[in-house]
C-alpha cells in the first residue's frame, strides 16, 4: 500500500493502465493516465460509456463499432496548468470521479486538484458540450500558496466562494445527482493518505459536503449558499466524507429495491 504519492511512479503506471471486462474485452489505456471510474450510459440500447482517467484528466469514450468490435477515443481533455511553489511545474486536473444523469443529457465530472466541478451536455456522446462549471475547493484558490501561471508570465488564482462563512477546504471529489437531476451534492476527501499530502487541513478540520444547483434546461451550475454539511464537528473528531448513496438506488449503481 502507498503511503505517499510518487508521481514517478504513476507516470510509469505501476498503479495500473487497463479496463478489463469478464475477461472479454480489453481497453487499453497508455501508461500514466490512471484509470479510475467507468460509467455506461443508463439507456440499455446504447453500447457506449465513459472511463475516466484521473492523471491525464481525461474522459475516454468507448463504443461498439458496427462489426462488433469494441473502440475508443478521448472526450473530453482538461488541460494542465502551469503552476508555481508545488512539487510540480504543472498541475493535473486529477479527474477522480464523474457520473451520467439518469436521462443521459449530462455528464458530470470533478478536479480534484484544480478544485471546478464540471457539467457537459452528452446528447451527442461524440462530442461533449461543456455547459456548466463551479469552483469549490483547490490547491489554486485565492489564499494558497499555490498559484498558477499563464503564457505571459502573470499568475493568478480562482475565485471560490464561501458557503455559510465557511471557507472550502480541499477539493471537490465525490458527486451523487439528485433522481430528478436538480441537485449535485459533492464531498471533498478522496483517501486518507491522499489527503493528508495534498490536502492537510482536512485531518485536522475534516471534510465537508456541499450541494450545487443545476440548470437542467439549458445547462448550468451554482452553489447552494444554504447548504453546509460539516463533518469536522462529529462527535469522534473531524471525519473525511467519501460515498452518498440513496437507499433505493441512484444513477451511479442502478440498483433499485
Amino acid at each position: 500500500m502507498y503511503q505517499r504519492v510518487y508521481m514517478a511512479d504513476i507516470c510509469t503506471c505501476i498503479v495500473g493502465q487497463m479496463v478489463n471486462w469478464n475477461r472479454h474485452w480489453i481497453l487499453g489505456i497508455p501508461t500514466g493516465h490512471l484509470p479510475l471510474e467507468i460509467r455506461f450510459l443508463h439507456d440499455p440500447s446504447k453500447d457506449t460509456g465513459y472511463v475516466a482517467c484521473a492523471l491525464s484528466s481525461n474522459l475516454v469514450r468507448f463504443f461498439k463499432t458496427p462489426d462488433g468490435s469494441w473502440n475508443h477515443e478521448v472526450a473530453i481533455s482538461v488541460e494542465t496548468v502551469k503552476v508555481q511553489n508545488w512539487i510540480l511545474p504543472e498541475m493535473p486536473g486529477l479527474i477522480t470521479d464523474f457520473l451520467i444523469s439518469l436521462d443521459d443529457r449530462y455528464l458530470y465530472f470533478v478536479n480534484w486538484l484544480h478544485g471546478d466541478v464540471r457539467q457537459y451536455n452528452i446528447e451527442n456522446p461524440k462530442k461533449p458540450i461543456l455547459t456548466g462549471q463551479a469552483w469549490v475547493g483547490g490547491l489554486i484558490q485565492k489564499g494558497s500558496p499555490i498559484v498558477a501561471e499563464g503564457e505571459d508570465g502573470k499568475t493568478w488564482q480562482f475565485d471560490v466562494p464561501e458557503v455559510k462563512g465557511n471557507r472550502l477546504r480541499g477539493g471537490p471529489q465525490m458527486i451523487q445527482l439528485s433522481l430528478d437531476g436538480k441537485r449535485l451534492y459533492v464531498t471533498n476527501s478522496l483517501f486518507s493518505t491522499w489527503d493528508r499530502q495534498f490536502y492537510p487541513e482536512l485531518l485536522e478540520k475534516g471534510s465537508h459536503m456541499l450541494q450545487i444547483d443545476i440548470d437542467t434546461d439549458k445547462g448550468g451550475l451554482s452553489v447552494n449558499p444554504n447548504f453546509f454539511v460539516d463533518f469536522g464537528s462529529e462527535p469522534d473528531g473531524p471525519s473525511l466524507a467519501h460515498e452518498m448513496r440513496y437507499p433505493g438506488g441512484d444513477c451511479t449503481s442502478d440498483i433499485w429495491v
